[in-house]
């Protein structure tokens, strides 16, 4: 099985959650390449996974056709001439490249109207008893083995979890801007936490703000030495200047939100002392790097989508109401989040 094509999903934590699948392949098939194609915004994840020979980035936007930066696309893929390919988000668009360039076998789930497309197929679980998000990408790669390989093939272990690299260019980038911003590691004692306020499902993922800036400045507070990173997308830029603003540690803390890469973000997680996320795609990176973190939930269900690390602790009130999985409170409260306290958290990351 000479070349391998990934079509990658489309969210930060859905691609840390393939880099198993991606290892199980390569472990069936050592000699093979494995290539992945990848919108612009989560190809860093594939650079950051060992198992990748090259990343094909491409200009992708959300729920649009662009039929013809596809078509082009796939002329160029068909060239590379792949034996198999695993298209892992469930939409119709996804799966137009790998059909158009001619690949044997497509694998994939049935998605919104693939037949034909997909030509080597799972049902999607049910949306009730859905599997987590690593069980659900490696039981494709199954399909790729014949009767005898699956009924041999192991089952999917709870010792599996995603692991990534960072790059050396990326640190030294992040080494530079810890320069520019005067933050030392070299000192006694000196540390980096790095927060993510963000969360781009929604508010009802999302921890106040305020939460964020008391267990900052209780951060700084305990040691002079610990600086504050705030990490995220550029829509998190207000939430970053709220909670730095709230915390009044101006020369501590450091809001970066839409400031870095994300090859820039994995390594500066890479360095840090501790992370503390909502359910985001940052805290799935955190616990590929083996990072200790506190992740916090709300809407979202831990079952589902854990932070796989044992250097990560979650913390779910498991509220009747939740997980409700609502981009807002459907009633109004939001108290599986802001019933979560600072010091609880603290007293979690001391634990870590």
């Amino acid at each position: 099985m000479p070349g391998i094509l990934i079509i990658a999903p489309n969210w930060i934590g859905d691609a840390v959650m393939t880099q198993p699948l991606l290892a199980s392949i390569k472990a069936l098939y050592p000699d093979s390449t494995i290539d992945v194609l990848a919108s612009t915004w989560v190809a860093p994840i594939y650079r950051a996974c060992s198992e990748v020979s090259e990343v094909i980035e491409a200009p992708f936007e959300h729920k649009q056709l662009q039929w013809s930066l596809r078509k082009q696309i796939a002329k160029q893929v068909e060239s590379k001439k792949y034996q198999a390919c695993f298209v892992l988000p469930n939409s119709f668009k996804s799966a137009l490249i790998p059909w158009l360039a001619n690949i044997p076998l497509r694998i994939g789930y049935r998605g919104e109207m693939r037949f034909g497309l997909i030509n080597v197929a799972l049902d999607n679980p049910s949306k009730v008893n859905r599997p987590p998000m690593l069980e659900h990408y490696l039981a494709l790669g199954k399909l790729l083995n014949d009767e005898e390989a699956i009924e041999s093939q192991p089952s999917v272990s709870n010792e599996i979890a995603p692991r990534l690299n960072v790059s050396t260019n990326a640190k030294q980038s992040v080494d530079r801007k810890l320069q520019n911003a005067n933050i030392n590691l070299s000192g006694p004692n000196s540390a980096i936490y790095v927060l993510c306020p963000g969360a781009e499902y929604g508010p009802s993922k999302r921890w106040p703000t305020d939460h964020f800036a008391s267990l900052a400045t209780q951060l700084v507070s305990n040691n002079p030495n610990h600086n504050i990173i705030l990490l995220g997308s550029k829509s998190d830029q207000i939430l970053g200047k709220e909670i730095a603003s709230l915390a009044k540690q101006d020369s501590h803390i450091h809001n970066w939100c839409g400031n870095t890469s994300l090859d820039e973000a994995i390594a500066l997680i890479g360095m840090s002392k501790a992370v503390i996320s909502n359910d985001s795609g940052l805290m799935h990176v955190a616990a590929a790097l083996s990072i200790p973190q506190v992740a916090i939930f709300g809407s979202s269900d831990p079952i589902h989508t854990p932070p796989l690390s044992e250097k990560a602790k979650v913390i779910w009130l498991n509220l009747p109401c939740s997980p409700c999985h609502k981009k807002e409170c459907p009633l109004g409260h939001l108290k599986c989040l802001k019933d979560i306290l600072p010091e609880q958290v603290l007293t979690t990351l001391s634990t870590l």
